[in-house]
């Protein structure tokens, strides 16, 4: 088969700082010039570039956009625009904000904190990392900002490293309630000018407060089919490709690949709030269909491990925490039953997960249609739930680095990303005495138990995790490989 797929790939193929380890180079020797950075993204925007929702990433993963925290390498909250924060009490946060300016050269002050987080409570739906989470921020002194929650939130610093809480200049948000992340963000570089859903240009931004980028801009492309992204780097058109599929790696010299453990996972998801998977004997019957270690070998070639959870490998502490699921149903048969399972195509992986599924799920004796689009024209159906089943790729920590959050974004009845419509009183109740728990071993804990009660509803069935391959071209020193898919270029990124 990885034969086949190398023939067909050579055949069809189109003629076209940081806490994480990097393709190589050290960001001391920064030169003065230095060329531009060619990159191509898998994702193009869905949502005109708004940090609210999945264009989050491509703005912090190009170096546009910032918090007042980050993710370091093992995933604690670290310094960003706040170089430093304090409990004030058991609701109440309060940030000290570094030396920093805006990218149209107004200085980052309390007032402006207050103005980008109190948008961002209001935004509609609510980004993920705030999904049943209400606060309220307000400057206090002439650096600092005090955050106030609803209730104690005692990962309230994780939280605040979501790329969707990113702090922008009040000029963002002057157009009703779009934001634009042009000329207003405070990363090292800068968004100049965006082509609708087909390329972006930014400039480095000299007077960033972390010092002074290697490469003078980045020059975007956002390519959605992976063929054609694998070509461009193979010919030398780009200098780094995000998600280079499992059946084009072969066709890169072994230098040029770099493959990264992350915590993203891919699941099936089924709609339980409507349709025949509204019925829990069906969506057992879906699960026990299922044969993972099919696509961890077979579609993945090796670069997945079979899903055993909502968290995967790289979540170190889980393996050892995970119990049984909760509350299954019994398997009924399905009988010629009608299903619509969709997914999407900027990860070239997952449209032949849902055709290997749909052959799984129809020797079941389910019927079963499937539907490939690109990402940014499925996702407000699949949020609204319109298909019965969804292969989705989701990073169980690219919210807010704790693992509670993608459980309540993703199966809460209030989350503000269930396309599985999971509505259930036992795993909100579970969510929730997570949220609750402050020590990190108990929260641990209570995750799991909470993963238990949700995998045991079959709302979820988890397919594989994976591992992340990065094009990366030779010339190309200081590439970001972060497990939280978060970063790829940063000040030390250069050719």
């Amino acid at each position: 088969m990885r034969r086949l797929r190398f023939l067909l790939a050579l055949a069809l193929a189109p003629a076209l700082t940081a806490c994480f380890a990097s393709s190589g180079g050290d960001s001391s020797d920064a030169a003065e010039g230095g060329a531009r950075l060619r990159v191509a993204l898998a994702f193009p925007p869905a949502e005109n570039l708004s940090p609210y929702g999945a264009d989050a990433t491509i703005l912090s993963r190009l170096g546009v956009t910032e918090g007042l925290t980050a993710l370091d390498a093992n995933g604690a909250a670290a310094p960003a625009l706040a170089a430093s924060w304090r409990r004030e009490n058991d609701r109440t946060w309060v940030f000290t904000l570094r030396e920093a300016t805006f990218q149209n050269g107004t200085p980052v002050t309390p007032a402006a904190v207050v103005t980008s987080l109190t948008h961002a409570t209001r935004a509609k739906p609510a980004p993920a990392a705030l999904s049943g989470v209400g606060l309220t921020a307000k400057a206090a002194g002439t650096t600092d900002v005090a955050i106030t929650t609803e209730d104690p939130d005692p990962i309230l610093p994780l939280r605040l490293s979501s790329p969707s809480l990113a702090v922008l200049a009040g000029k963002a948000y002057g157009r009703g309630d779009r934001v634009d992340p042009v000329g207003t963000a405070t990363g090292p570089f800068e968004l100049t000018k965006v082509l609708g859903s087909t390329a972006a240009t930014l400039d480095r931004y000299d007077d960033y407060w972390g010092g002074r980028a290697q490469a003078p801009g980045i020059d975007v492309k956002f390519i959605a089919d992976g063929t054609a992204r694998t070509s461009a780097l193979r010919t030398d058109q780009i200098d780094l490709a995000e998600a280079i599929p499992v059946a084009q790696a072969a066709t890169l010299d072994k230098g040029l690949r770099k493959a990264t453990a992350t915590t993203r996972t891919t699941s099936l998801l089924l709609n339980t709030g409507s349709g025949p998977f509204k019925d829990a004997g069906l969506r057992a019957a879906a699960r026990q269909a299922v044969d993972t270690s099919v696509l961890a070998d077979d579609v993945y070639e090796g670069y997945a491990d079979a899903g055993t959870g909502i968290y995967g490998p790289a979540v170190t502490w889980a393996e050892g925490k995970r119990t049984a699921p909760v509350g299954r149903a019994k398997a009924t048969g399905p009988d010629g039953t009608k299903i619509t399972l969709a997914t999407y195509d900027n990860r070239p992986e997952l449209p032949e997960v849902a055709q290997v599924l749909k052959q799984q799920l129809e020797k079941a004796g389910f019927d079963v249609t499937l539907e490939v689009r690109e990402y940014s024209r499925l996702e407000s159906e699949a949020l609204e739930g319109k298909f019965d089943a969804f292969v989705l790729a989701r990073n169980t920590l690219v919210d807010t680095g704790d693992p509670v959050s993608v459980l309540a974004g993703d199966f809460a009845c209030d989350g503000g990303y269930n396309i599985a419509q999971l509505c259930d009183k036992g795993v909100d109740r579970a969510v929730a005495r997570a949220e609750d728990a402050v020590d990190t071993a108990k929260r641990q804990d209570a995750a799991m138990a909470a993963e238990a009660r949700i995998l045991g509803t079959d709302a979820v069935v988890p397919l594989v995790h994976q591992r992340i391959i990065t094009g990366v071209g030779g010339s190309v020193r200081g590439a970001l490989l972060d497990p939280y898919e978060r970063t790829l270029v940063g000040i030390g990124t250069r050719r």
